[in-house]
């Protein structure tokens, strides 16, 4: 039998190595904007899907339009916590990548 290495799992493997690079180099504020963008994401799209399910005997009205932005805020900080979506990290490799490179750039003094 002949095993041949998969390429897929080469490029997930790497990519989860760079990722983790980025990640221990990345500054606080940069985990902390990374997270907030997820989150904020996660809300404008649970708002949306929310705009097309029934959301239960609430009833309608001004008051349930108020509390239904509560709500999607509440899942999206629920789904941003568990870290299981992957748009914190990608974006948090993103700002490591720039402020890599923004440093790389400073004239030393």
């Amino acid at each position: 039998m002949k095993i041949t290495a998969n390429p897929l799992a080469s490029l997930q493997v790497a990519n989860a190595r760079l990722q983790a690079q980025a990640e221990a180099a990345a500054s606080p504020a940069a985990k902390k904007a990374a997270k907030e963008f997820e989150a904020v994401f996660l809300t404008q799209t649970i708002e949306e899907m929310l705009k097309s399910v029934g959301v239960g005997d609430f009833g309608g009205g001004s008051a349930e339009e108020t509390w239904r932005s509560f709500l999607a805020r509440a899942y999206a900080d629920e789904l941003a916590g568990q870290n299981s979506t992957g748009i914190a990290r990608s974006v948090l490799s993103t700002i490591s990548a720039y402020e890599k490179g923004t440093q790389a750039q400073e004239p030393e003094t």
